[in-house]
């Protein structure tokens, strides 16, 4: 082998340029050791960055110059895309999983979720879910980002386990929810029927109800005498409210103007079905949310598949990541000498 040693005075370390190096044919070298599959998975270019030599190493081997160290698995063109489309990839979700967390903690916080009198309706409270699924996306993201920036085995595969888990998950979900699908019609009056109810004492529960009634156009569950099941749109509740219903059941809630008339339904269970309808919706909101799940099954659907193929796009790269770098781990192994280590390429080295 034919080659200069350039050397630094006084650094204590030696380091081999490559530049000038040339092999004669059936010419051997430690330095660049004859293998018939090192050439597919560890091309010579990348040598650069994992030789190091240090002097003072007491195993230096003085016709080798020195220890092979690893600094860092060399990847090819194609992983290292790979590697920055994941880390771009991830770090979308993470700031979408941050904004998530953030929403729902700000939204415990401004309803005073976390008090002790309010601490008992936290397990219903869809603010507390929407935090949870953000600290669940953005943790998972946060070590995917991490995983292919630095190539980092173990980061990866917790993220390609969290993936697993959460389609897992999905996947039972969607089928539940098909085993229980005649069940769903009862599921949902019953949620309609507590937010009636309730609909004074819990804001999210209220939130929902004027959303429904107002793009549904319609009032209570059955029908608009729902409300009366209500204690403070019940006839017999001394408040203002009595015989009453939402200004969201109202067929003109702004009026002739732009401000919302909050009184627009008040008294509306005190008259003839005849009278009311010309000032609210008669018709229940159940059977138009039942129709209106019918007619959007497809769009439904497509959206979980949307959903699965995000996460099945992750899962792909994760693991083209994993199979690169166990394949640059044996590489190193394979020109130090010695066999790969099974806890970095396992089946995937093979």
């Amino acid at each position: 082998m034919r080659g200069r040693l350039f050397g630094r005075p006084g650094a204590g370390e030696q380091k081999v340029s490559l530049g000038e190096v040339t092999v004669e044919e059936d010419e051997s070298s430690c330095l660049l050791p004859k293998s018939p599959r090192l050439g597919r998975l560890f091309p010579v270019s990348h040598l650069r960055d994992v030789l190091s030599f240090s002097a003072e190493d007491p195993d230096t081997d003085d016709t080798c110059l020195g220890k092979w160290q690893c600094l860092d698995p060399p990847l090819g063109t194609c992983s290292s895309c790979v590697r920055y489309v994941a880390f771009s990839w991830n770090l979308l979700f993470s700031i979408l999983g941050l904004l998530t967390l953030a929403v729902g903690i700000w939204g415990l916080l401004d309803k005073e979720s976390l008090l002790g009198e309010r601490v008992g309706l936290l397990g219903t409270d869809p603010m507390l879910f929407l935090a949870l699924v953000g600290l669940a996306v953005s943790t998972l993201s946060l070590a995917g980002c991490a995983g292919a920036l630095y190539a980092n085995v173990c980061l990866l595969k917790f993220f390609t386990g969290g993936i697993l888990t959460f389609m897992a998950m999905e996947l039972l979900g969607g089928l539940l929810l098909y085993a229980l699908r005649h069940r769903i019609k009862d599921s949902l009056r019953d949620t309609m029927l507590l937010a009636v109810l309730r609909y004074q004492d819990d804001l999210d529960l209220r939130f929902l109800m004027d959303e429904i009634q107002m793009g549904l156009q319609c009032c209570g569950v059955e029908s608009y005498r729902d409300w009366e099941t209500n204690l403070y749109f019940n006839c017999s509740s001394p408040g203002v409210q009595a015989c009453g219903v939402p200004a969201s059941c109202c067929l003109e809630p702004l009026g002739n103007g732009t401000i919302a008339n909050s009184q627009c339904g008040f008294g509306a269970l005190g008259t003839a079905a005849s009278v009311a309808g010309g000032t609210i919706f008669l018709g229940g909101c159940l059977p138009q949310v039942t129709q209106w799940l019918n007619s959007h099954v497809g769009v439904i659907g497509s959206y979980f598949a949307c959903l699965l193929a995000v996460e099945v796009g992750s899962l792909l790269l994760a693991t083209k990541l994993l199979v690169d770098v166990a394949l640059a781990h044996a590489a190193i192994q394979t020109t130090r000498g010695t066999s790969p280590d099974p806890g970095l390429t396992g089946e995937m080295g093979t």
